[in-house]
């Protein structure tokens, strides 16, 4: 037997098997870990390229000081716009930051956007506001001659109660909208906005029908805490006793004085 014929026998029974075709000359190590891979040369910057630029740093949250230093409402919305000093702006569709005229003799404030309120980004909308522009007709005036706005400015998921943290952080955006808005009177709806502006501890069954005072940098503004629309709308026995702080309100605006 000649060396070509066990070479030949092999051909034919890799033919007979199916091979057709040769893929190498060398055989291949199916074991063996593959080849380490070199990263492709970066090529260098084309002549006249603009240089990479880092992007700013973040902007520093508002402070205190900046917000008691806005000059008009609308300065003092654009900050509030842009303060994520507050876990509700997260979760809420809107913010309500009030609306009415600059230097509106009346003022009112509430405690904290509900669902119309955050749906439509008004402060007072739905049943509530509905109510509240009743009253106000009562008395002679119309929604557009008083300013409104809440003592927090996003809606509380589920309208629960806004936490303490949450008002604290509120406070000096509603402080300074007072001051800006420099109102003869300060109709408080509800005893959370009783409670959170007023400094006290006292319900607004107790609360309701006394005028206070609120300091701002103007001077004292004149105080009436009455009952929430929202709660009147539950409990209408009450509408009585919010009619007698409707007409305080306009006993005191006509006089001028206290």
């Amino acid at each position: 037997m000649t060396e070509r014929e066990p070479l030949l026998a092999a051909l034919e029974w890799q033919l007979a098997a199916g091979v057709n075709e040769v893929v190498g000359f060398e055989p291949a190590d199916r074991f063996a870990p593959p080849p380490e891979r070199k990263a492709p040369p970066v090529p260098p910057p084309a002549p006249g390229a603009a240089p990479v630029v880092a992007p700013p740093a973040a902007a520093e949250p508002a402070s205190a000081g900046d917000v008691a230093r806005t000059a008009d409402l609308d300065a003092l919305r654009e900050l509030l716009l842009a303060f994520d000093g507050c876990a509700l702006k997260k979760t809420a569709t809107n913010t309500v930051f009030g609306e009415g005229p600059a230097g509106a003799r009346l003022m009112i404030v509430g405690e904290a956007p509900g669902a119309d309120e955050d749906r439509q980004g008004r402060p007072f909308v739905g049943p509530s506001g509905r109510l509240l522009e009743r009253m106000l007709a009562a008395i002679g005036l119309g929604r557009e001659d008083v300013y409104i706005a809440n003592t927090v400015y996003w809606r509380p998921p589920g309208n629960r109660t806004p936490s303490a943290e949450e008002v604290e952080a509120c406070r000096p955006f509603i402080d300074r909208q007072i001051a800006l808005v420099a109102p003869e009177v300060l109709m408080l709806t509800g005893g959370a906005a009783a409670k959170t502006l007023l400094g006290t501890t006292e319900g607004i069954m107790r609360l309701r029908g006394r005028w206070q005072r609120f300091g701002t940098p103007g001077g004292p503004v004149d105080v009436m805490p009455t009952f929430h629309p929202a709660f009147l709308l539950r409990s209408p026995a009450r509408k009585r006793e919010a009619w007698r702080d409707l007409l305080a309100v306009r006993a005191r605006l006509e006089s001028g004085a206290p």
